[in-house]
């Protein structure tokens, strides 16, 4: 079962330390390998929370994840992207920010710190969406019950979640405008660009979390009447649409998908420019790394932890909420990338220890009746 989930990933491996080694000599291999071990580290709680919607899909868009997936992760997130920031905040072209990255490794590294800014705030808000719209729904199991009933009563609020992060959006910005402007006044002006990227995150998060749970609604539906569905399908000979629209439901849950991952790899690639600016190693080691993420993600759902463990997609999403936070602050400070993945190990360890309690618990009571 392992072999299997982690096979193609132990292929990657091999082949990106090759290359690694042919492309930059035993420095090269151990700079890949320290990437992918930070990219494995930052993204674990994003494998989690993956599985939660990953499980909801068919064994083809399982397989469209591990396949096109991976090509956007690895080679859109992890190379392309860079690039395109250098692009953007340079205002020049795609090619030229390529020769840039080969050329002068220092002037590309400096242009892609300049854009930290936007990136964060774009990837802060997307994430920290995630985490309040989890936090304010009412659920069955809680883990932390003292903080999660009375924040189930406040969600019933519409839009508290959106109005909570345009007003920590708000105060983002506000402070990195003061505290540029006392330090001379030369990021003045990205406080606006800082706003109007965390409005866009919010925006994406909105448009495409909302299509994703218009089309997994409309596919419970169907699933609900699937026996009347087949029933009229047989006697009119076209069984299509129950299939277009699970297709819908799968597709929009695939995009959701990638915009999530899109928003975990920003701390990623910003986190891989402190240790290379080489762009091909930088590739290599988080495409690696991502790979391992992407396999660990199906070996969650095929195995049923999440089923098993009930407290561990909590954990994930208080770890997006963590780093939803980190990223703002790092807007204005340096945070150490140990700090952003120990953050994350911690918590999902904390609710996989809850769990495994709870079980326990659970397994006690259950021999206790009987006897």
């Amino acid at each position: 079962m392992v072999l299997k989930t982690f096979g193609w990933s132990f292929a990657v491996t091999a082949l990106g330390l090759v290359a690694a080694v042919l492309y930059g000599g035993w420095e090269a291999f151990g700079i890949v390998a320290i990437l992918s071990i930070l990219e494995i580290s930052l993204s674990f709680d994003n494998a989690v929370v993956n599985a939660g919607i990953l499980k909801k899909m068919n064994a083809f868009w399982q397989k469209i994840f591990l396949t096109i997936g991976v090509l956007i992760a690895v080679f859109g997130m992890r190379l392309v992207f860079p690039i395109v920031i250098v692009a953007i905040s340079a205002k020049i072209g795609p090619i030229e920010a390529v020769e840039l990255a080969v050329r002068d490794q220092d002037m590309y590294k400096q242009l892609v710190t300049d854009a930290h800014p936007s990136i964060a705030a774009f990837g802060g808000m997307f994430l920290l969406m995630i985490f309040l719209d989890f936090v304010f729904e009412d659920r069955d199991i809680k883990w932390l019950a003292w903080l999660e009933r009375p924040l189930a009563k406040l969600g019933k609020i519409d839009m508290l979640s959106a109005c909570i992060a345009l007003i920590v959006l708000v105060i983002t910005s506000m402070t990195f405008a003061v505290n540029a402007h006392q330090h001379g006044g030369t990021h003045v002006d990205k406080a606006q660009t800082v706003l109007i990227s965390g409005v866009l995150g919010l925006i994406t998060y909105m448009i495409v979390g909302g299509l994703s749970g218009y089309f997994e609604n409309k596919l419970e539906e169907e699933e609900e009447h699937e026996h009347e569905l087949e029933e009229a399908a047989k006697k009119s000979g076209k069984p299509v649409s129950a299939v277009a629209m699970a297709g819908k439901a799968a597709f929009f849950m695939f995009l959701y998908l990638e915009v999530l991952d899109a928003s975990f790899s920003f701390d990623g690639v910003i986190g891989a420019f402190a240790i290379t600016s080489d762009i091909v190693i930088m590739a290599i080691g988080l495409g690696v790394g991502a790979m391992y993420v992407r396999s660990l993600t199906v070996y969650l759902v095929r195995q049923g932890t999440l089923d098993d463990y009930v407290y561990l997609e909590h954990g994930a999403h208080y770890a997006i909420g963590a780093l939803a936070v980190i990223l703002l602050v790092t807007i204005q400070y340096e945070i150490n990338e140990v700090i952003t993945g120990l953050v994350g190990v911690v918590l999902i360890g904390w609710s996989f220890w809850s769990s495994v309690r709870r079980n326990k618990r659970l397994e006690l009571e259950g021999s206790t009746a009987d006897a």
